[in-house]
């Protein structure tokens, strides 16, 4: 996997004009780091939480396998005045052949991002998969991991020892 290329620094990556080939390379970076997140993730069914000792919770639910592609909601949950509230909250398809992850949907509370989608459509997709990309990175930075046991339904991985 090669280091993605952005052609601007931080403070303009939310106002510059992306290009397919760097959504491209994003949403390859953004596949690898999810992988590094469930490893077994073509494997996987059902609904999983990664507990770190540094981080909220992170659930993972697969939506949908094929043979080629993967279906997921992820979020983390946090406490509100009636209910929890998901934030980030996002569905991602990931297509194995082509080691893509690509943002459907996407809702969040920190960026000032686009909360529709519309044109210019490769503007939307950018925002959203960087903004995947610096959730990834912080997800496997405070050690979410997610490992199947059996059929894996709800599995906490704050009780599995790590390899």
């Amino acid at each position: 996997m090669k280091a993605p290329y952005y052609p601007w620094n931080l403070k303009t990556l939310l106002t510059g004009h992306p290009t397919i080939g760097s959504l491209m390379d994003l949403c390859d970076e953004n596949y690898h780091t999810l992988l590094r997140l469930a490893p077994a993730m073509r494997e996987m069914g059902g609904q999983y939480i990664s507990e770190a000792a540094s981080s909220v919770g992170l659930y993972l639910e697969i939506l949908e396998q094929t043979p080629y592609t993967t279906l997921i909601h992820l979020t983390h949950y946090f406490p509100d005045e009636r209910e929890r509230k998901a934030d980030p909250d996002v569905t991602l398809r990931l297509y194995h052949d082509l080691r893509q992850a690509e943002v459907l949907n996407l809702t969040q509370g920190v960026l000032p991002l686009d909360r529709r989608f519309e044109f210019p459509a490769l503007d939307w997709k950018w925002k959203n998969n960087l903004f995947m990309s610096k959730w990834l990175s912080f997800c496997v930075t405070h050690e979410h991991c997610f490992i199947p046991l059996g059929s894996g339904n709800l599995l906490h991985q704050s009780t599995l020892e790590r390899a």
